[in-house]
C-alpha cells in the first residue's frame, strides 16, 4: 500500500514564525504567555504547552504585568496594545505580515471616510484585529446574501480576511459593481493570501490521486474545515481526523493508496505520526 503525505500541507509562512518566536523565547526562558492558541491546532498547543507556553485570553490581561506576550500570527486589535502598555506587558509581536500590511490599510481607509465591509467570519481572531482598525465601526460579511443587505447609496471600500474563499470574495465584488447606486463609490482590495487559497487547487489535485484521504486537522481550524470540505468534494472517501488514534482501519478495504494531508495548521510532524501509525499497524 502507498501512503502518500501532501508536500503542500502543513504551517504557512505566518504560522512558522509565530511558532519559531516562541521556541527562541521558550529556548531561555521558563515560560511565555500566548494570547490565544498559537495555532488552532490541539496536539501543537500541547507540544509548546509542554515546554512551558501558557495561553491566556483578553479577560486575562488585566491580571498579567512585568511580563512577556506573544501575539500569534492572527493579529491583534489597537486595544491589545494599548492594555499591554498599560500593564507593563513586553509585547513579541509575530503577527503575519500579510495581516499586519492589511489592517494597517484597513486604518488607512477607515481614516478617510466611506464605508468599510470586511468579508470575513464573525469572531474570527484575525476579524476581530480588522475591525479594532476601525474603532469597531467595520460591517461584517460573511456570504453574499450578507453583502446583499448593504447600503449601496453610499462608498464601500471592501477587504478581506486573509484566509478567505477568493471565488467568494469575487462573487460579492460582482454583486456590488452591479448594485452600487450613483454617486457612491465602490473600491475593493484584494487582500487574500495566495499560499492559503492556492491550497485549494493543490488538495484537490491530492485528493483525487488517493482511494482515501485522511485530512488531519484541528477542531477549531476555519482553513482546515474550507480544505476538507474540498477534499470531500473530489474524494468522497475523505476522513477528518485529530490525531492518529482517530484513524478506523475500516477506511482502509480494498485501498491501495492513502493520501495524508492537512491544513495551514496542521505539523508535519502530526502528520508524519499519522503515516507511522497506519504502517506499525497494517
Amino acid at each position: 500500500m502507498v501512503i502518500e503525505i501532501d508536500t503542500g500541507s502543513g504551517f504557512c509562512f505566518g504560522v512558522t514564525t509565530a511558532i519559531s518566536k516562541a521556541e527562541e523565547e521558550l529556548a531561555h526562558s521558563e515560560s511565555l504567555y500566548c494570547l490565544g492558541d498559537i495555532v488552532h491546532n490541539g496536539r501543537e498547543c500541547e507540544r509548546l504547552k509542554n515546554l512551558g507556553l501558557i495561553t491566556v485570553e483578553h479577560e486575562d490581561l488585566n491580571k498579567l504585568s512585568d511580563t512577556k506576550l506573544l501575539l500569534r500570527a492572527h493579529g491583534e486589535p489597537p486595544s491589545t496594545y494599548e492594555m499591554a502598555k498599560e500593564q507593563n506587558i513586553q509585547i513579541i509581536d509575530a503577527t503575519c505580515p500579510v495581516v499586519l500590511n492589511l489592517q494597517k490599510r484597513i486604518k488607512a481607509a477607515y481614516e478617510q471616510g466611506g464605508q468599510i465591509v470586511i468579508y470575513g467570519k464573525n469572531g474570527h481572531a484575525e476579524v476581530i484585529g480588522l475591525v479594532g482598525q476601525t474603532e469597531g465601526t467595520a460591517i461584517v460579511i460573511e456570504n453574499l446574501d450578507d453583502a446583499k443587505l448593504l447600503d449601496f447609496s453610499k462608498d464601500i471600500k471592501l477587504f478581506s480576511q486573509t484566509t478567505k474563499s477568493l471565488v467568494g470574495f469575487r462573487e460579492i465584488v460582482s454583486y456590488i459593481e452591479q448594485n452600487i447606486e450613483e454617486g457612491a463609490q465602490f473600491t475593493y482590495s484584494d487582500t487574500i493570501c495566495r499560499q492559503v487559497a492556492n491550497r485549494i487547487g493543490n488538495i484537490r489535485e491530492f485528493a483525487q490521486r488517493h482511494d482515501v484521504v485522511l485530512f488531519v486537522c484541528g477542531k477549531k481550524s476555519s482553513n482546515g474545515k474550507v480544505l476538507f470540505a474540498e477534499c470531500s468534494k473530489v474524494n468522497p472517501r475523505s476522513y477528518m481526523i485529530d490525531k492518529p488514534s482517530d484513524i478506523n482501519f475500516e477506511w482502509f478495504k480494498d485501498t491501495e493508496s492513502i493520501g495524508i494531508c492537512g491544513a495551514t495548521s496542521t505539523p508535519k510532524w502530526l502528520m508524519e505520526q499519522c503515516k507511522q501509525f497506519i504502517t506499525n499497524t497494517l
